[in-house]
């Protein structure tokens, strides 16, 4: 695609926008309190469309819809999982955690468990976390900005990672949630007025030659439609197709007519395929070969454990996401944390309507992008392939300006968790060591975006969330409404849960597998790692009762107490002197 000049101008100005609402919001920013948790000021409904907009990632608003184009109804788990997640959070979690009065994920658990080492290690794994989200946010910019400009993929990822930094480093929690705010109704006009102008395109538009989507045939192109493979990938092929070639099938050299039977075919990079109007388009394998397929349950040659697993990652996984959970510290108290969860609730589901729209209308106007497996643009492509006109780029700028919103405002959630923890955990704590600990936070998964190979952006992300249900969601859980859990045993469960987790997620990024039954578990562990992290703790935890911290009581008192008994204890002035701290060895929560 070559240079859109109105996509281009949406980025540039929100790129304006986020930096200029970043630096008015950093005026009041002056101590760590407000670097770290805003002041822990921000009423509920300021609280939940900012959270709303740091959740709403690459993943939600491109990822979505391309899943739904590739994969069809199976992949309405992932918004299913992201929303419901929130529910999760409200019962389970956001009053306890913020009545703790703890700033950040490590910060809790040496509050609840007393143990140094515990802390230690929480803040390894909100780091892992972090940069696993962070990663797919960059290479998600890189493609918003290659898709619509001639630039490469890098530039979008560098520009994110700057105006992120930026950010955060000069106005901390306090900036960034105005910025993040502003930007979940940036994202949600963004993908909600598309889908629904496309949407009464396409009821107008039914002369147009596509297949019904319920049809047992695959998607087919609407006029003659130009390919270029960018790297190696397996085509099948459900109906014989007669098209135009220029590279290499097969390994062997192509340049004129080439027939496709069914079946697979092998193309690699730097081919040139052009299908006449009225073929039918291949896709990758496995996606579904037909809209029938498509429109079925397990249809996406996804089994159910893969599907269970998935179900496992996202509900489970919200709970244990540190640039979420360190928001619900900015609350002024547990009432107004829960609260907060509810207009998430709200918001988020509101959302998710509407990439789903996106997602099935482009498998109508877009199914050159099955062809090439970069299901992901289906939301930057859509309004100029359903439109040929100024509102058709009208649309294109506005979802491009969502897009890039929505890797700003994600990013800006994920370094400034990654930095509070760096800050206060690494580093002695004071406002200029959190500004150091931002740069190391977004330069790192800046290079790692730069040099890795990426995965559709949800499933990225869905690895992400299995770390973190696999982690912090049954430290929370148990640590909150368990008086049992020791540190001993909480630690072996982050070790087991995680190790497995992180381990099935390199092996899926680096290593090719052969399928069976191994293929779903590496692909979405969390249905193996979640349940195995729980039995550890508890296991464990009974092996070592001993260790129960002596004031297990007073602590669960604070944290279930409801507010108006004043209970609660925030940590106010403590974080900058933790290098100072002379408290008994149980942890520096203990008086």
């Amino acid at each position: 695609m070559g240079l859109n000049v109105w996509a281009l101008g949406g980025i540039a100005a929100v790129a304006v926008l986020t930096f200029g609402l970043g630096v008015w919001g950093s005026r009041r920013a002056r101590t760590t309190s407000d670097f770290l948790v805003a002041g822990r000021g921000v009423s509920a409904r300021m609280n939940a469309a900012a959270i709303s907009g740091e959740y709403l990632s690459a993943a939600s608003f491109l990822g979505v819809a391309g899943l739904v184009l590739k994969d069809g109804v199976d992949a309405l788990w992932y918004p299913v999982g992201f929303t419901a997640g929130y529910l999760a959070l409200l019962l389970f979690v956001a009053a306890p955690l913020r009545r703790s009065g703890a700033y950040t994920l490590p910060d809790f658990a040496e509050a609840r468990l007393g143990s140094v080492r515990l802390r230690r290690l929480a803040t390894g794994f909100v780091v892992v976390v972090g940069w696993l989200y962070l990663v797919p946010q960059l290479q998600g910019a890189g493609l918003t900005l290659a898709t619509i400009t001639e630039l490469k993929p890098w530039v979008g990822a560098v520009l994110v990672a700057v105006v992120v930094v930026l950010n955060v480093v000069f106005g901390g929690m306090r900036a960034v949630t105005l910025v993040q705010a502003f930007q979940y109704w940036l994202k949600f006009t963004a993908i909600a007025l598309p889908a629904f102008l496309l949407f009464l395109v396409f009821v107008s538009d039914r002369g147009a030659g596509q297949r019904a989507l319920g049809e047992p045939l695959p998607p087919v192109f609407t006029q003659q439609t130009t390919v270029d493979i960018e790297t190696d990938v397996t085509l099948q092929v459900a109906e014989p197709v007669m098209l135009q070639a220029k590279g290499e099938i097969g390994g062997q050299p192509v340049d004129g007519s080439v027939y496709w039977g069914r079946g697979q075919h092998d193309v690699s990079e730097d081919t040139r395929l052009t299908f006449p109007a009225g073929a039918s388009a291949p896709s990758v394998v496995g996606a579904p070969a037909d809209n029938a397929a498509w429109i079925n349950p397990l249809g996406a040659d996804k089994s159910l454990l893969h599907i269970y697993s998935l179900i496992f990652a996202t509900f489970l996984g919200t709970m244990g996401l540190p640039h979420v959970l360190v928001r619900f510290y900015t609350n002024p108290n547990g009432s107004a944390a829960r609260e907060t969860t509810l207009y998430v609730l709200i918001l988020l589901g509101l959302f998710y309507l509407f990439p789903t729209i996106l997602g099935a209308l482009s498998r109508l106007y877009v199914p050159q992008l099955l062809v090439t497996g970069k299901t992901d643009a289906a939301v930057l492509l859509l309004p100029t392939a359903m439109l040929d006109n100024w509102l058709g780029k009208g649309l294109a700028a506005l979802t491009a300006a969502g897009a890039f919103a929505a890797f700003l405002s994600t990013s800006s959630g994920l370094v400034m968790s990654v930095a509070g923890v760096l800050s206060t955990d690494v580093l002695p704590g004071r406002v200029r060591d959190f500004r150091l600990a931002t740069l190391i936070a977004g330069i790192a998964p800046l290079a790692a975006a730069l040099a890795g190979a990426t995965l559709d952006l949800s499933q990225s992300v869905g690895l992400a969330f299995a770390t973190a249900a696999s982690t912090f969601c049954p430290l929370l859980v148990l640590g909150i409404w368990w008086r049992g859990l020791t540190a001993p045993g909480a630690a072996a469960g982050i070790i087991v849960g995680g190790g497995l987790a992180v381990a099935a997620t390199v092996t899926t990024m680096l290593v090719a597998t052969a399928g069976g039954w191994v293929e779903p578990l590496l692909a979405q562990p969390a249905a193996i790692t979640v349940p195995a992290a729980f039995v550890t703790m508890f296991v464990v935890s009974k092996l070592t009762r001993r260790r129960i911290p002596r004031d297990v009581s007073r602590t669960m008192l604070r944290m279930h107490a409801p507010d108006p008994l004043g209970f609660s204890q925030d940590r106010e002035g403590q974080v900058g002197a933790l290098a100072d701290s002379n408290l008994p060895g149980e942890g520096r929560h203990r008086a």
